[in-house]
C-alpha cells in the first residue's frame, strides 16, 4: 500500500468521491500494473472500503451481488487481460439490469497514437480492442486520457449507470490518478438523480383505457416481473393489489420483490413449473397485468405459457401496451400503477378461485435416520432457517426449482440470475450482497458444478469477515445439464469440497465445514451453523444423489428436449 496519502483535488480522489455519493462504499477489485496508482487513490478514501477479489469475473459478479442490494455496485481491473475478464460478468449485469460501475486502469496517455504494441494486450497498437467489446454489454462508455474532460466523463458515466440501471465502462489512464486539476478541487455532482417524469396526457389516456380494459373483465390477475426492480415501482405493485383485491403472483426472476406474506399472494407463475395451482389461476384468467415481465424461452418453460396476448396488459418500465393494442410511450410504471389503483372495482374472485383450489403442499416422507438424505427434506430444514434477517442466493441449476419453493418470510431478501443464468455466479453475488447488508446472514444455495467455476472467493469472503452460510449440493456433476441432455461431459471430477474450504481457511479467519449425509446429520449441521458458529462463515457439503431432482427440472428438461 502506497505510504503516501494522495491529494482530494486528484481524479482518483474525484472517483472515489463520486462512487461514495452514489452509494457505494465497498469496491471489488483485482490488481494490475495499469490501476495500482488508481488503486492508492481509492484506498485513500477513509469511507471507501477497496476489497481485493481473487480473479477479475468474481469482482464482476461481487459487484453484481452488491447492486442487488445497494442498487448499484463497482468493481476495478487492470486493463485487457483484466477487462475482459471481467466482461462476462458485467454482460450478466446488463441482462439482469443492475447498474455496475466497472473502472479499468487504462494506457498511459503518452502511448496513445504511437503505434507502440503494450502488454497485457492482443498484440496490436490499437488500444480499443476492449473499447468495442465492452460497448455491447454497458449503456455508456468512457476513455479518460486527458484531465480536461475527466471531471464530465466520470460523472456522466456514474448518472448513466444509475439512470439507465445498466453497467457502464471507465477506462482511465494510469498516469492520471495522482494529477490534481482545478476541476477535482468541486465535489462531484449529487447523484441523487430527479426522478423521470411521465407524459400527463400518455399516463391519463393509458389508465383510462386499462381501468375500462380490466373492470369488464370477472377474474384478473397481476403478475410481477423483474423490471419491478429497474421501475422502482415494488411498493406501487403492492398498492395496486392492495386497492384492486386481484391476486399477486411472481414471474421467477421477481421473486423475493414482493412480500409473500401479502394476503393476496398465490406464488410463482412460471408456466408448467409454477408453484402450487398458481398457474391454473394466471391461466384461467380473462385478464392479467404482467408489471415488468422479461419473456424468454426459460421464464417460458420454451414458450409454452398459455397466455393469450389479447388478454394482456404489459407494464414496462416506461411504456404500457393494453392487449393488441393501443400503446403509451412515455408512461412511468409507478405513476401508471398508483394512478390505476384508484380506477380499477375491486374484484377478487380470481383470489376466491384459488383459495377455493388451493390445497396444502404434502410433506415429503420422513427418512429413516441413516438413510441417504433428499434434496427435497434438505429444503424443508433450509425454509425453517429464514427470517426477515437472511436472504437467499442460488445458483443455476436444480437449487433454483427448489428456493422457489421456499416460502419468504417479511423481509427476507432472494436473489438469482435467471436471464443469464452464469453458472458460478453466486459465489461472487454472495460475496458483493453479505458484503453489502452485513446485518442479514446470507444463504447460498450452489451446485458442485457451479461451485468448481468460482470457488477461490471464498477467501475473499473469509477476509471481509462474513458469516454467510453455504450449502453445496454434491450430487457428481451438471445436473440440469443432464436433464436437459446427458452425456459424459456432464460428469465433473469430485472434490473434497469441506477439504478445500478448510484450506481455503488455512487457519485465518473464522470458518466452519460440515459434511453431511442423512437428515440427522443436516439438522445437526444447521443447529451449529445457526449457534455456536453464528460468527463464522459456515459451509455445509450435503452429498445427495446425482438423479434425486425436482419435478420442475425434469419438466424443464423435457421442454428443452422439444426444442432441440
Amino acid at each position: 500500500m502506497s505510504l503516501v496519502k494522495p491529494p482530494r483535488s486528484t481524479l482518483g480522489g474525484h472517483l472515489a468521491r463520486g462512487l461514495l455519493q452514489a452509494g457505494v462504499t465497498d469496491v471489488f477489485s483485482v490488481p494490475g500494473d495499469f490501476n495500482l496508482t488508481l488503486l492508492d487513490h481509492l484506498i485513500a478514501e477513509p469511507r471507501l472500503n477497496v476489497i481485493g477479489c481473487c480473479n477479475e469475473l468474481n469482482a464482476g459478479y461481487a459487484a453484481d451481488g452488491y447492486a442487488r442490494s445497494r442498487g448499484v455496485g463497482a468493481c476495478v481491473v487492470t486493463f485487457t487481460v483484466g477487462g475482459l475478464s471481467v466482461l462476462n460478468a458485467v454482460a450478466g449485469a446488463y441482462a439482469e439490469n443492475l447498474p455496475v460501475i466497472c473502472i479499468v486502469g487504462g494506457p498511459n496517455t503518452n502511448d496513445y497514437g504511437t503505434n507502440k504494441i503494450l502488454h497485457h494486450t492482443i498484440g496490436l497498437p490499437d488500444f480499443s480492442q476492449e473499447f468495442r467489446c465492452f460497448q455491447a454489454v454497458t449503456c455508456f462508455q468512457a476513455v479518460v486520457n486527458n484531465l480536461e474532460d475527466a471531471h464530465e466523463l466520470i460523472d456522466t458515466s456514474i448518472s448513466t449507470a444509475l439512470k439507465e440501471s445498466k453497467p457502464v465502462y471507465i477506462n482511465i489512464s494510469c498516469n492520471l490518478p495522482a494529477i490534481p486539476h482545478p476541476t477535482f478541487s468541486r465535489q462531484p455532482v449529487p447523484f441523487s438523480l430527479p426522478p423521470g417524469l411521465s407524459n400527463q396526457m400518455g399516463l391519463e389516456a393509458a389508465v383510462d383505457a386499462a381501468a375500462e380494459f380490466l373492470n369488464k373483465t370477472v377474474k384478473p390477475v397481476l403478475v410481477g416481473g423483474p423490471k419491478l426492480r429497474v421501475a422502482k415501482a415494488c411498493d406501487a405493485f403492492v398498492e395496486l393489489s392492495d386497492a384492486c383485491g386481484y391476486p399477486l403472483a411472481v414471474m421467477p426472476s421477481a421473486k423475493g420483490l414482493v412480500p409473500e406474506d401479502h394476503p393476496h399472494f398465490i406464488g410463482t407463475y412460471w408456466g408448467a413449473v409454477s408453484t402450487a395451482f398458481c398457474a391454473e389461476i394466471v391461466e384461467s384468467a380473462d385478464a392479467y397485468l404482467f408489471a415488468g415481465p422479461i419473456f424468454n424461452d426459460l421464464s417460458c418453460v420454451g414458450y409454452s405459457l398459455l397466455l393469450k396476448r389479447e388478454k394482456a396488459i404489459i407494464v414496462q418500465p416506461d411504456r404500457v401496451v393494453i392487449g393488441n393494442g393501443p400503446s403509451f410511450g412515455c408512461v412511468l410504471m409507478k405513476d401508471f400503477l398508483k394512478a390505476l389503483s384508484k380506477r380499477l372495482q375491486r374484484n377478487t374472485t380470481a383470489y376466491d378461485n384459488y383459495h377455493r383450489i388451493y390445497v396444502p403442499e404434502g410433506q415429503p416422507l420422513n427418512c429413516e435416520p441413516k438413510a441417504a438424505l433428499r434434496v427435497n427434506i434438505a429444503f424443508q430444514h433450509i425454509q425453517k432457517m429464514l427470517s426477515s434477517e437472511t436472504a437467499v442466493i442460488t445458483d443455476a441449476g436444480d437449487s433454483w426449482f427448489d428456493c422457489q419453493k421456499l416460502k419468504l418470510p417479511k423481509g427476507c431478501g432472494f436473489e438469482f440470475q435467471l436471464q443469464y443464468g452464469s453458472i458460478g455466479w453466486s459465489v461472487g453475488a454472495t460475496l458483493g450482497y453479505a458484503q453489502a447488508v452485513p446485518n442479514k446472514r446470507v444463504i447460498a444455495c450452489i451446485g458442485d458444478g457451479s461451485f468448481q467455476m468460482t470457488a477461490q472467493d471464498v477467501s475473499t469472503m473469509l477476509r471481509c469477515e462474513q458469516k454467510s452460510i453455504i450449502f453445496l449440493f454434491n450430487n457428481g456433476g451438471y445436473t440440469i445439464e443432464a436433464a436437459i441432455h446427458d452425456g459424459p461431459y456432464n460428469v465433473i471430477k469430485n472434490w473434497n469440497y469441506t477439504g478445500l474450504v478448510d484450506a481455503i481457511h488455512n487457519g485465518e479467519g473464522k470458518c466452519w465445514t460440515a459434511k453431511v449425509h442423512c437428515e440427522k446429520e443436516l439438522i445437526e449441521a444447521i443447529e451449529e451453523a445457526t449457534g455456536g458458529k453464528k460468527d463464522c462463515l459456515c459451509f455445509i457439503e450435503v452429498i445427495v444423489h446425482k438423479d434425486d431432482t425436482s419435478k420442475e427440472l425434469l419438466e424443464i428438461g423435457l421442454q428443452a428436449l422439444f426444442c432441440q
